[in-house]
């Protein structure tokens, strides 16, 4: 019976060990992100490895998705008599909910899990001790360049999920419900307010940088084994989604507290 409060204890112990490895690691990224001459250029290649990937993927995700709900939506509306309303309710909740959400799916599933991959690899072929040998600091030399690079791809695919979002909802409610295109957008641009956007930037930029955390520790931390590396990027895209929806229910709740929505 005593080895059962031992054995959670000493999980207990290895997850809090974890999370301020994580956060370590985080920090030390973080502070030498003045010295950008060592890590522009991998910087400026995780950016274009990240948008190759993710561009197409978040379109297809955000046209069906803005389309669905401006189908849902709009028969409800139309059965309240104010189907008018549709885009307001699309592109707010675009705005406010779905953009940074699935900006950040979208870099933890296919950008996180590559570079999980990669920085497990690294470990495993020695590269990240070699560093160390020849007094370069792995991470600000790869885990720098990766968060940055993470968090400015991940908000400017915010940006992709509310136009395309908007677009798909458009061809719904317009071009099928009856719904005027000045109706729609005037209802969209009636409820939006600055913050809003700004509170969504900000949002994906932070899960953007969250995720490229999560998948660097993942990764430099892992068993040096081929499983081990698999076992990190399951654990990577699990983790980054966790405290991506942790993060964003805080900042939610803040936010409408703060500034109540206009209606």
């Amino acid at each position: 019976m005593a080895s059962v409060p031992v054995m959670v204890t000493a999980r207990v112990r290895g997850v809090l060990t974890q999370i301020g490895e994580l956060f370590t690691i985080a920090l030390e990224g973080l502070r030498r992100t003045w010295d950008v001459r060592n890590w522009f250029w991998e910087f400026v290649e995780q950016c274009w490895f990240l948008a190759r990937v993710t561009t197409l993927p978040v379109i297809l995700i955000a046209l069906p998705l803005g389309a669905t709900v401006a189908l849902q939506v709009g028969d409800l509306a139309g059965q309240l008599g104010a189907q008018s309303a549709t885009g307001g309710a699309v592109v707010v909740g675009l705005v406010r909910e779905v953009a940074p959400i699935a900006a950040a799916l979208i870099i933890a599933g296919a950008g996180g899990s590559a570079m999980t991959s990669d920085m497990g690899a690294r470990r495993i072929r020695d590269e990240l001790s070699a560093m160390e040998v020849m007094a370069v600091n792995p991470v600000h030399r790869l885990v720098t360049p990766r968060m940055w690079a993470a968090s400015l791809v991940s908000t400017m695919l915010s940006s992709l999920v509310i136009l395309s979002g908007a677009v798909g909802g458009f061809f719904f409610n317009v071009l099928l419900q009856g719904v005027t295109p000045g109706a729609y957008f005037d209802g969209a641009l009636g409820l939006l307010q600055i913050s809003d956007l700004v509170v969504t930037l900000f949002k994906a930029w932070l899960f953007g940088l969250i995720a490229a955390m999560v998948a660097c520790y993942k990764g430099m931390t892992c068993e040096q084994s081929p499983v081990g590396v698999g076992r990190a990027v399951n654990q990577a895209t699990v983790v980054a989604l966790l405290l991506v929806f942790g993060f964003n229910y805080v900042i939610t709740t803040i936010y409408v507290i703060a500034f109540p929505p206009k209606i």
